[in-house]
């Protein structure tokens, strides 16, 4: 151990010593000045007491009089404050093609700003072109699919792959972007190719990493209501969401967008709960083999019904984008997600916390509320048509 002496390291009389050597390293003048600096009694390096005072100031030396660069990293390490980054929310929109995924970011920001929060949205997607929504963050600044598919000769598919894995190659592009607006509620309006979602890895990888960077975040799926009039096209779009939602890796909300369209292509078999619960399945396979064309697919068909049933994770929230108690209703699932609402961001009250602590009745209500407004009242009671089948 070798003691220096804090009055001789202010005089400057040994301009050689280890003492000065660190000094410069620090960049204080003086080991005064450094403690100060420090606003701490002492720190430990190595088991050893580092004193900071008036008098001395011990440091751990080697033998032949220069500072170890162990102690040297750890002397640095202590007098650097740790800073613990403040939590940023938001949600991943994501979904196939046509699904509102763009028409959703534009509502939810209008609905967030009416609120107070103070939102931002961030388009991930390099083939978005003229944007109905201000944005502080725009991939096509970084890359575009235009000038992808023109350059190396790729398909929109292809090259929207390509844009993904740019992105993920230029990460600390979109950390100095993001960095700028680090106390806002951030919408993450993402591409709509399905794959990015179930098969390949970068938009995975690019999720992975904002949730390093501190974001709490939640995929919002959106899917077209009217998938269910069509017991076929539900199975698929039952398969999508749980491929999705075991590829990404994040809390997931299913969502039935354009719930004022959902029976555009023809009349629901079963009420609208049926559909976003999603309950017995084998009721949707008796409609399917009443089809010729996929009655040769039965069995495929149940084992489709049966792995999604085995996981018993997929579910669903209606929305429709103009109807404020609908946005109400999937904001609150998603604050609940990503744990939005058990912070103090923003005043809250006791219906509110009430809401995401049950949730279960109040989501069945309000489902029973959608569908008066939506779905047309058949002639024929579901228990009626059950004993058709």
């Amino acid at each position: 151990m070798m003691h220096v002496n804090v009055q001789n390291e202010r005089r400057g009389t040994q301009q050689n010593s280890p003492g000065q050597k660190l000094l410069s390293l620090i960049g204080a003048k003086s080991f005064y000045e450094w403690a100060n600096l420090r606003q701490g009694p002492y720190v430990v390096v190595s088991g050893s007491a580092l004193m900071v005072s008036d008098g001395y100031v011990p440091f751990v030396f080697s033998s032949d009089g220069n500072l170890t660069s162990q102690s040297f990293g750890e002397v640095i390490m202590a007098t650097q404050p740790s800073q613990t980054p403040s939590l940023r929310f938001g949600q991943v929109v994501i979904g196939p093609p046509g699904s509102g995924k763009t028409t959703y970011c534009r509502g939810m920001q209008e609905f967030l700003s009416h609120l107070g929060r103070k939102v931002v949205v961030v388009n991930m997607d390099p083939a978005n072109e003229g944007l109905p929504y201000p944005c502080v963050v725009d991939i096509s600044e970084l890359v575009t699919l235009d000038d992808v598919m023109e350059g190396l000769k790729l398909g929109p598919n292809g090259g929207l792959l390509y844009c993904m894995e740019y992105l993920e190659a230029n990460l600390d592009w979109l950390e100095t972007k993001l960095e700028e607006h680090s106390d806002c509620y951030f919408l993450f309006d993402c591409p709509g190719q399905v794959e990015l979602y179930t098969h390949q890895n970068s938009v995975k990888n690019i999720f992975a990493q904002l949730a390093k960077w501190n974001f709490r975040l939640t995929a919002v799926h959106l899917v077209d209501s009217h998938y269910c009039a069509d017991p076929a096209k539900f199975i698929s779009v039952l398969c999508t969401s749980l491929s999705t939602m075991l590829h990404v890796e994040l809390p997931h909300v299913n969502v039935l967008s354009k719930m004022d369209l959902i029976e555009q292509y023809g009349k629901l078999a079963f009420n609208l709960d049926f559909y976003t619960d999603v309950m017995d399945l084998t009721y949707l396979l008796d409609h399917l083999a009443a089809d010729p064309f996929f009655r040769k697919f039965l069995k495929l068909n149940e084992k489709l019904a049966g792995v999604i049933q085995d996981y018993g994770l997929v579910s669903f929230v209606p929305l429709n984008v103009q109807d404020r108690e609908s946005m109400t209703q999937v904001l609150r699932t998603v604050d609940k997600a990503n744990g939005y609402c058990f912070g103090n961001l923003e005043e809250r009250n006791l219906q509110a916390m009430m809401s995401a602590a049950v949730g279960a009745d109040f989501q069945f209500t309000a489902t029973l509320g959608v569908q008066e407004r939506y779905v047309e009242d058949g002639e024929k009671t579901v228990e009626e048509e059950v004993m058709d089948l």
